[in-house]
């Protein structure tokens, strides 16, 4: 779906400095700013009104935990609060159970009313970690949605045309290999845009693959009568293989709610090549600190280490706190710099139970001969997870406590703990 034309780039240069130095912060890091100095139009009309700008963030809550992935988009949501914006989260109360069909090769799946709230649970915690309280509203968009009259629906569908929406590179995609799409599916962009013109929303920001349903949001604030919002998108992280998109099937993610030193370990283990990413997507450092980041890890070595360590520490803080962060390194460095244990485990593979049975799991790996002998080596404190011993008489431990960690019998036997999937 196009835009306006491209106004000149003298309009960023000509904000005032306090509101081009916002600009520098808000911009750096996006993969898209729809239309091209829409950001900068937001901030200059906002100033001159003498009021916050108004930034949506979609959400369907899920009851899985956060990644870093996923919180992208809400450190970018939190610069905004920073430079004294209000956060707009429109949950999706109403569009939950018509499934967004982003990026979908099929029909998704709806949810009901109750899975909505259910998954809810937990959720809004997650997002404190990282947003201002006192600067975000919630907003469900069944209290509009819901409550729409047939006729007034009808009058936004006369904003879209069936081929604007065949646009979408996944509905084309689908229409072109015969794949069916429910109606429900094309209204999804729809309710939306809807969304945008109820709150009055003078951003949207998402992920690059909701950039279709952000404009239609401006479509539909231009037909009532409001300012266009301005879209900016955020790229999609990779994991910590550095190669594919951080997600948990592929096991290669940072959850939120991890300990410090789960993270940091993780964190470590990224490749140079993606640290600058990193920086820029998942900490709060400002665009000339990654910069310099981004100098380090070229010049590679211990510089390059030490670029890599202080984003670890950088996002470790923001998720638990300096001191636990620092624990965290000191804890890596007894287990990998001083060599206690073996970087280098192999990996050993299994499906993990919750609680993990240890002596089954040590005969399991191979690194006792039975259960009596593996408890008979936790008993002597033998047995070890990430350098730290098994208390005696610790037999069932949680998964979360095993799962990617190190084991390790003595100073030889070290396996590294792989949780196939479900």
């Amino acid at each position: 779906m196009s835009t306006e034309p491209e106004e000149p780039q003298s309009l960023i240069e000509s904000l005032p400095p306090q509101l081009r130095s916002a600009y520098e912060v808000l911009a750096a890091g996006t993969a898209q700013i729809l239309p091209r100095t829409g950001l900068a139009e937001r901030l200059r009309a906002a100033h001159a009104e003498g009021r916050p700008l108004r930034v949506k963030l979609g959400i369907d809550p899920s009851g899985a935990d956060l990644t870093l992935g996923h919180a992208v988009v809400l450190r970018k949501l939190r610069q905004f609060q920073d430079f004294g914006h209000v956060a707009v989260l429109v949950v999706g109360g109403f569009t939950g159970q018509v499934g967004d069909p982003s990026g979908k090769t099929s029909t998704r799946s709806a949810q009901s009313a109750e899975q909505v709230i259910a998954n809810s649970r937990g959720y809004f915690d997650q997002l404190m970690k990282i947003l201002d309280p006192a600067r975000t509203e919630i907003r469900d968009n069944a209290d509009w949605l819901a409550s729409m009259g047939l006729g007034e629906l009808l009058d936004y569908t006369r904003q879209l045309t069936v081929a604007q929406l065949l646009e979408r590179d996944d509905f084309a995609k689908r229409f072109a290999g015969n794949v069916p799409i429910t109606l429900s599916e094309f209204f999804y962009p729809l309710l939306q845009g809807i969304d945008s013109v109820e709150i009055a929303a003078d951003i949207e920001i998402g992920g690059t693959d909701q950039t279709f349903n952000n404009l239609v949001g401006r479509v539909l604030q231009k037909a009532k009568g409001q300012p266009p919002q301005a879209v900016l998108t955020v790229p999609l992280l990779v994991g910590i293989d550095g190669v594919e998109k951080m997600g948990k099937s592929l096991g290669n993610f940072v959850a939120l709610t991890e300990p410090a030193s789960e993270q940091f370990g993780k964190l470590m283990r990224i490749p140079d090549s993606v640290v600058q990413q990193y920086a820029t997507l998942c900490t709060t450092l400002h665009p000339a600190e990654v910069s310099a980041i981004g100098a380090e890890v070229a010049a590679g070595g211990a510089r390059a280490n030490q670029a890599k360590r202080r984003v670890a520490r950088e996002i470790v803080t923001l998720y638990h706190d300096a001191e636990a962060a620092a624990a965290a390194e000191d804890r890596f460095n007894s287990i990998f710099r001083d060599h206690q244990l073996q970087a280098d485990a192999p990996a050993f593979s299994t499906r993990l139970t919750d609680p993990v049975h240890l002596p089954a799991l040590l005969t399991a790996a191979g690194l006792a001969d039975s259960t009596s002998a593996a408890r008979r080596l936790i008993d002597a404190g033998a047995v070890k997870i990430d350098g730290a011993p098994v208390a005696k008489g610790g037999y069932e431990l949680p998964a979360a406590e095993v799962a990617g960690r190190l084991l390790a019998v003595g100073k030889r036997k070290v396996v590294r703990v792989s949780a196939e999937p479900e």
